[in-house]
């Protein structure tokens, strides 16, 4: 049903409604070591609060990680972000590592690997804050490859959502979306294109795409509740790599606030 992002970095993990519950407070990450600034200082351990922002170059691989303040004084949110940093820290070394011994046994030339992951706010409502991600790699390929990732922290439970775990199912919300979305992808690609997309045909770039395969976002305008829904296209998903990203956001209607599931639906309101 789905095309993979075969490109793309391992994908975080979240949790949505219908896995088990993770427990209410989640084991504490494990404190991170210091790591080298492009100056070569040493930054300092994980902050007490607020924003942070963190680069490390070694002789391998070049790593950056960031994530705003709204994100940073919420003690277990700050806790999730800093444990998956060092998670992907440490796999970017690993491979890096690696592949440079086997390109030297090879005698191949070993080009720096790179990871760089941007985590912005969406939208800060009254115990929940929506976040989205911009993830950059490299691995020695032609080019840099990108991509994103995006959560809801609940601030009761201490845990990060999938914006897709706040719907009844990936089909209601493509039944309630699917054909509108289309619409304006094919609008946009034929702007980039020069050309409509022809009907009928068989080239996955030019087919429609399930809602559930974009990255979702929830967004608000009136910052009370969540009113808007934004999907954000990848390279690969919608098109080929040169047309780069595709972007739109959606105000709740009516008919996609039905899609909605019943916990969640106090939190959601129709946009304008």
């Amino acid at each position: 049903m789905m095309r993979k992002y075969f490109w793309l970095v391992p994908a975080l993990a979240l949790v949505s409604c219908q896995q088990e519950p993770m427990p209410e407070q989640p084991p504490e990450a494990p404190t991170p070591p210091p790591v080298a600034t492009e100056s070569g200082a040493q930054a300092p351990v994980a902050p007490t609060g607020g924003a942070r922002q963190v680069t490390e170059e070694t002789d391998t691989f070049v790593f950056k990680y960031s994530y705003p303040q709204a994100a940073g004084d919420k003690p277990e949110l700050a806790k999730w972000l800093d444990n998956n940093l060092q998670k992907r820290r440490d796999e970017l070394a690993r491979s890096a590592a690696s592949d440079k011994e086997e390109a030297r046994d090879n005698g191949f030339p070993f080009n720096k690997y790179s990871t760089t992951i941007e985590w912005e706010v969406i939208a800060d409502l009254p115990g929940w804050l929506s976040l989205s991600a911009e993830i950059s790699t490299y691995m020695g390929g032609a080019h840099p490859n990108y991509g994103f990732d995006s959560m809801v922290w609940d601030d009761e439970r201490n845990i990060a959502l999938e914006p897709i775990a706040f719907f009844t199912s990936p089909e209601a919300l493509d039944a309630a979306l699917g054909q509108q979305l289309c619409e304006r992808l094919n609008e946009e690609r034929a702007k980039r294109r020069g050309k409509p997309v022809p009907e009928g045909s068989d080239d996955p770039f030019d087919a429609c795409v399930e809602v559930s395969e974009p990255n979702l976002l929830l967004g608000s305008a009136g910052g009370e509740k969540f009113d808007r829904i934004g999907v954000k296209f990848a390279p690969y998903i919608a098109g080929p790599w040169v047309e780069g990203t595709y972007e739109f956001t959606f105000a709740m209607t009516p008919e996609l606030l039905e899609t909605v599931r019943p916990e969640y639906r106090d939190i959601f309101a129709a946009g304008k």
